[in-house]
């Protein structure tokens, strides 16, 4: 065996032992510097006869000794003449490869440092990342001065704010919550980089690099250091490297159980390090409760350090323009200040967070770790009268609401004051469509509604129309606060928590009881608008019939976009904020004009024969008034389609064509119309052609004349983009319509094809699985059919095939998705016309349920 073959034996062993000996209680920074030593002195054992004339620094987590399993190692070769080094650089990186570490390595020379400093900030910021490894000393020592001289105060508060500026695109593109369901371990809010960018922006202020050769990793000298120089307090340090090491630890198992540089923690890894932490899956909750409070504690102390920087260094104010807000707080610009933080009562608290939303400032480092030892210790006496008077006032601030009772969950204050709160803190619901811990989408639904102050559309004038915004914040606070109890029913029970705590806060009974309403009835808007027909008169009456006043429908309206708008970025589309709309707008004028849904649909829809026949030389009044009177007088045909939409029906009924297809674009979505003679199952094969062409259905609805012939219309998008349909693949849907009718197709084969083509990443596209559920609703003329379930490639059709089969015949469908489950709802008769009789349900429930256990 060679030397070079004995290295490489010796390496692979340690590494093992040092992999195979994590365990959930380990030191994971001890496990990283373990690591990292392993990997420096076998380079180090490599080339200890070499020498080479330019330096080997290891960069990135390397040079911090934070090595995760599958990190890369990451080495930055330092030279002053590349070319001359060419070759003995290229030796070096081959034996390194054959040694078993593979690293990834940049070549710099000095001419890089100005070079990279004005034009590419992430390569500048790794060269301040560096720890010598071998070769040239000098060079590598010559490279740091270098590095250091060439930041000038200018030079510093350029970069301060591109750090700044790239934290903010950061958090765009990877979650800029601590408590993301999914987060990005490293890239998040609150991940690790968060500390990593700190460390950056302490080094170009203080011209210091944190690279000391003893036997540390780098996150523990940065807070030794940051502690030294009163950027934080040694119990703060304490709490930061704590919760630094958890999210470590998480990604050194994430990298293990995925075998791979693996960032994403999905809820399939979350099940997985369950197991491999020996907890049960019910488990769940207290094990991610431990990771969003670790990723918090390092995101509120990053934005205060950023804080810091951008009001003490980029823009500072004189301390000439501070003035003294009452006998206890200064403000000075934007920073908030205690004069003694210590005698602060917990009212006083509020009021510090009153007058920080008032004048949108921020605390300054004393005040904020006042606030959060006193409540983490509880060194304060509730008193609930006073506090209450500040808590209201906060939320009758004409702004910065959303973003005062979010500081106050930073610190854990907003739970101190309402216990009912607190457990809403880090509760996650995995396997359902939410993207945040149900604390943060709840104040994510009050900084939205804020955002429709200064907003053009309908529900911003709704919102600026409400003069009583505390009681819409309240309904916001408290719609989801039973969901720890039981997210089935937690609008009800939400609803009696709402009372209890507001008459403990000394509301009255009429502003108690819109609260209550509120939080009682936030599911029913969407439901209703997702699931029901809204051009059926009984859905509009049923519906209506909740309201005495068009206020409390304007503010179920504001309540129930602010839900959906903070849900996920993907749930709010302009299709549900059209349908939303549409139920809206005629509710409100059923409950002003005091009119039934009949009459409101009937006013909308009388149709004079002349009108239509004028849009077509083809047609008469008289075929107009026959079309009409085949369609069974059905209002929900002539509201649903414009004049010249029904009279080129009429044109191509008249043709007699075998099958007439139209496609037509509104906003992101393009209508698809098809008009034929029925048949059974032709839905179902409607739906396989529409999937086989990567068609996303939203919603469908049928209309049937007397002779047989249908008038099917669908509101879709592309599978892929979410967006309208490419009108350069109407003719080939066009074709495969016809042919899945002539029979010339096989749609279930072709169904079947299409599942195998997006095998490999069906999984990826509906990663979670979730409960199967079908109920029946009573309607006057159909049975109505509510189906949810998980969802997959070929969903709605292999479902629609099924009901042909069991011998229903579909009126209306109504698709619509929430994440990666959805909720298909189907009015329904049977063959002879009539509602599913009471006993027939059981056993198509059980049919439909079998189909979709097999689906999934």
């Amino acid at each position: 065996m060679t030397e070079l073959q004995q290295i490489k034996k010796t390496f692979l062993s340690e590494r093992h032992k040092i992999f195979s000996g994590l365990h959930k209680e380990a030191d994971s920074l001890e496990f990283s510097k373990n690591y990292s030593i392993l990997v420096e002195n076998t380079i180090r054992r490599i080339f200890s006869e070499t020498k080479f004339d330019f330096a080997v620094a290891a960069a990135g987590s390397f040079s911090r000794r934070e090595l995760s399993p599958y990190s890369d190692i990451d080495l930055m070769i330092i030279s002053d003449n590349v070319n001359k080094h060419r070759d003995q650089i290229i030796s070096l990186i081959t034996k390194l490869f054959d040694s078993g570490i593979e690293v990834s390595h940049t070549v710099r020379e000095f001419s890089d440092i100005i070079k990279f400093r004005d034009s590419d900030l992430h390569a500048f910021t790794q060269f301040f990342e560096t720890r010598f490894i071998l070769g040239d000393f000098n060079i590598y020592n010559s490279w740091i001065v270098s590095l250091i001289n060439s930041i000038d105060p200018d030079t510093v508060k350029n970069l301060l704010r591109e750090f700044i500026t790239d934290q903010k695109m950061r958090y765009s593109k990877f979650g800029d919550s601590p408590k993301m369901l999914e987060p990005n371990i490293k890239m998040s809010a609150g991940g690790l980089r968060d500390l990593q960018s700190i460390e950056w922006m302490f080094i170009l202020d203080h011209k210091e690099l944190i690279n000391r050769q003893f036997e540390q990793t780098q996150t523990e000298a940065l807070l030794s250091i940051l502690t030294e120089n009163k950027y934080t307090t040694i119990q703060e340090a304490e709490h930061i490297i704590s919760a630094y090491k958890y999210i470590l630890l998480i990604r050194h198992f994430l990298h293990l159980v995925t075998k791979s540089k693996t960032d994403r923690f999905e809820f399939s890894h979350q099940q997985k390090l369950l197991e491999v932490f020996g907890l049960p899956q019910n488990e769940l909750q207290n094990f991610m409760k431990k990771y969003f409070e670790a990723s918090n504690i390092i995101y509120r102390f990053s934005k205060s350090v950023i804080k810091k920087y951008l009001l003490e260094v980029l823009e500072p104010v004189p301390q000439s323009l501070a003035f003294e807000l009452d006998d206890d707080f200064i403000l000075k610009g934007k920073i908030l200040s205690a004069i003694d933080p210590d005698k602060l009562t917990f009212s006083d608290i509020l009021r510090a967070y009153y007058y920080r939303g008032l004048h949108n400032a921020y605390f300054d480092d004393n005040l904020r770790r006042t606030i959060v030892e006193k409540v983490s210790n509880q060194k304060f006496d509730l008193i609930e009268s006073e506090s209450s008077v500040f808590f209201r006032e906060i939320l009758r601030l004409p702004r910065n609401v959303g973003d005062t009772l979010y500081a106050m969950n930073e610190l854990g204050v907003l739970g101190a004051f309402l216990p009912e709160f607190q457990e809403l803190n880090g509760f996650m619901q995995p396997g359902v469509y939410h993207c945040y811990t149900a604390d943060e989408h709840t104040l994510l639904t009050i900084k939205n509604l804020e955002k429709l102050a200064d907003d053009n559309s309908h529900l911003g004038k709704i919102y600026r129309s409400i003069p009583e915004k505390e009681i819409l914040f309240l309904a916001m606070i408290f719609h989801d606060i039973a969901k720890p109890i039981n997210i089935a029913g937690h609008e009800l029970f939400g609803s009696e928590i709402a009372s209890s705590v507001m008459f403990r806060l000394g509301y009255d009974e009429s502003e108690v009881d819109k609260v209550a309403f509120l939080v009682r009835n936030h599911l029913l808007m969407e439901q209703v608008a997702f699931r029901r027909n809204l051009n059926d008169p009984e859905t509009l009456n049923s519906f209506t019939s909740n309201f005495n006043t068009t206020e409390e429908l304007d503010l179920l309206y504001l309540v129930t976009y602010a839900d959906l708008s903070a849900v996920n970025p993907a749930v709010w589309t302009t299709w549900k904020a059209e349908l939303l709309y549409e139920l809206y707008r005629k509710s409100r004028a059923m409950i002003e004009d005091k009119i039934t849904g009949e009459e409101l649909l009937y006013s909308n829809t009388y149709i004079v024969p002349k009108e239509i026949s004028k849009h077509s030389d083809l047609i008469s009044e008289s075929d107009v008034k026959e079309h009409l009177e085949s369609m069974h007088d059905d209002i929900g045909y002539t509201s649903h389609f414009s004049e010249a939409e029904i009279a080129k029906h009429i044109e191509e009924i008249g043709s007699e064509k075998e099958i007439a297809v139209m496609f037509k674009e509104f906003g992101d979505y393009t209508n698809i119309t098809i008009i034929t003679k029925d048949f059974p199952a032709l839905l179902s094969k409607l739906c396989g052609v529409l999937a086989i062409n990567d068609v996303n259905i939203h919603d469908a609805k049928i209309f049937t004349r007397k002779d047989g012939i249908v008038i099917d219309t669908f509101n879709v998008t592309d599978f892929r983009t979410h967006k309208k349909i490419d009108p350069s693949k109407y003719e080939k849907i066009e074709s495969d319509l016809t042919n899945a009718l002539t029979g010339y197709l096989e749609v279930n084969k072709e169904v079947s094809l299409l599942k195998s083509r997006w095998k490999r990443i069906e999984q990826k596209l509906f990663r979670r699985s979730g409960q199967v559920k079908v109920s029946f609703d009573n309607h006057e003329r159909y049975t109505i059919i509510d189906i949810f379930s998980p969802d997959r490639l070929g969903f709605l059709y292999h479902i629609t095939r099924k009901m042909s089969e069991l011998g229903l015949v579909i009126h209306f469908a109504k698709i619509s998705t929430k994440g990666d489950d959805i909720v298909d709802s189907f009015y329904v008769l049977n063959q002879s016309g009539k509602k599913i009789s009471p006993s027939d349900q059981a056993f198509i429930k059980e049919e439909l349920i079998n189909t979709i256990e097999q689906i999934l």
